[in-house]
């Protein structure tokens, strides 16, 4: 009972501390030109060079050296700095879990096995006191999912300086999400069914999911010869899929798992992405074929098997890359996604570029979730969605971030880290 107590104790604690915190204000829509100067600019569709780079209306609106300034233009010289395209963090639970042992702070999974009709978006919190400690690496956006057992839903790419899920919300339905079922055999102590009930569990598994896409495809095939008398919400959902307009996100690791989900999109001619893709360098050529997207979750992961290499995880973005497969960086989770910067430029020391890193975090990413017409560089047209970083903002020791911009919006960095140290700063000072 003690153990139980210190549990509640702790819980209601963190849950306090979360409550006490006050976020920032989102910031105002962009009112007067502004032109940033002198920034060193890593466009990612061109060489990093020293450039000027005007914003209107929440818009990029010129790049270039030397611009003239706009009549009524506030100006900002960036002597010295680095400018980015915010930084876009696909595939965590940003918004949807406060404190993880606190089931009342969850909102992101179903019980049920198949919800493709689920919307993740609407289940977002804004007022999350984990945001502003994301964007204060400079993380702009992030793509979040629903978690589940099997057909989880749909996921949405969200922007992080919002009052509420709607003014957040960039794109919705940017991928439908499955959980493939197991194929490794486990022999953990923790272990309880023998290796043929697992083989068994699994094909049963497989032969529901399949089951429950073939029960869709029917749906659909009825639905466009106007057979369907009524409608059920989750294969309903299901239609944009078949039309080709909903890609398929399936989370795997083994090679077994990512190879059956390319003959289910090949079957149904969807694009699909793999996220997860711990063993996706075993099949680097097949996924670079096939034109598969991986969203590689284990930039710090440690080696799978006892043969391989210490630094095999860290090693598969570069090895992908060189395979020609379209990759973005992921830390699936929620509070640690503030990290993933750092470890993008982990894997630069194990065959990734500093170039492909950045792609990875910006216009790759971007591709993969649909978006790559207005974020993931710094172009004229492309939303004004940009960081200011005081030196190579993969690197721990020139990572500062100084300033941050939203659809041209000013985004206030203060976060609740800060908050704690200034407070306690001042206490130990006062003890002086």
């Amino acid at each position: 009972m003690k153990t139980l107590s210190k549990i509640v104790m702790l819980a209601t604690a963190l849950t306090t501390a979360a409550a006490a915190a006050v976020n920032p204000v989102p910031g105002n829509k962009q009112q007067q030109p502004l032109l940033l100067q002198n920034a060193m600019v890593h466009s990612v569709s061109a060489a990093p060079a020293k450039q000027d780079v005007l914003l209107v209306d929440g818009k990029i609106a010129a790049i270039g050296t030397g611009l003239a300034v706009p009549a009524g233009a506030q100006q900002l010289d960036l002597t010295g700095k680095h400018l980015y395209p915010g930084l876009i963090a696909l595939i965590n639970q940003l918004g949807l879990i406060e404190v993880e042992a606190v089931r009342a702070t969850r909102d992101d999974r179903e019980i049920s096995s198949t919800n493709p009709d689920l919307q993740v978006q609407v289940a977002y919190n804004a007022d999350s006191v984990v945001i502003p400690t994301i964007r204060s690496n400079g993380f702009s956006h992030s793509l979040i999912y629903p978690d589940g057992a099997m057909l989880t839903g749909r996921s949405a790419l969200m922007q992080l300086d919002a009052w509420n899920w709607q003014d957040a919300t960039v794109q919705a339905n940017v991928g439908l999400h499955v959980n493939w079922p197991r194929m490794s055999i486990q022999n953990g102590w923790w272990v309880r069914d023998s290796a043929e009930k697992q083989r068994e569990n699994q094909q049963k598994q497989l032969a529901e999911l399949q089951q429950y896409f073939e029960q869709a495809h029917a749906y659909y095939l009825a639905e466009q010869a106007g057979l369907n008398t009524g409608k059920d919400s989750r294969w309903h959902a299901m239609l944009a899929f078949f039309e080709g307009k909903l890609p398929l996100f399936v989370h795997a690791d083994d090679p077994r798992q990512m190879r059956q989900a390319m003959l289910l999109a090949d079957k149904y001619q969807v694009r699909l992405v793999i996220v997860g893709g711990r063993d996706s360098w075993r099949l680097a050529d097949e996924l670079a074929k096939a034109k598969v997207d991986v969203i590689y979750t284990a930039p710090y992961g440690l080696p799978t098997r006892g043969d391989e290499a210490y630094d095999q995880a860290f090693s598969v973005p570069g090895l992908l890359r060189e395979a020609g497969v379209r990759i973005a960086l992921s830390l699936d989770g929620f509070w640690d996604t503030r990290n993933l910067v750092f470890a993008a430029g982990h894997v630069t020391r194990y065959g990734l570029s500093s170039e492909d890193a950045l792609r990875a975090l910006t216009l790759d990413a971007a591709a993969i979730a649909g978006v790559a017409d207005r974020l993931g560089s710094i172009e004229v047209g492309k939303s004004a969605s940009l960081v200011v970083s005081d030196g190579d903002i993969f690197d721990y020791r020139g990572h500062k971030i100084e300033h941050l911009w939203i659809d041209g919006r000013q985004v206030d960095l203060n976060n609740h880290h800060k908050q704690l140290h200034e407070r306690f700063k001042q206490r130990y000072n006062d003890a002086e």
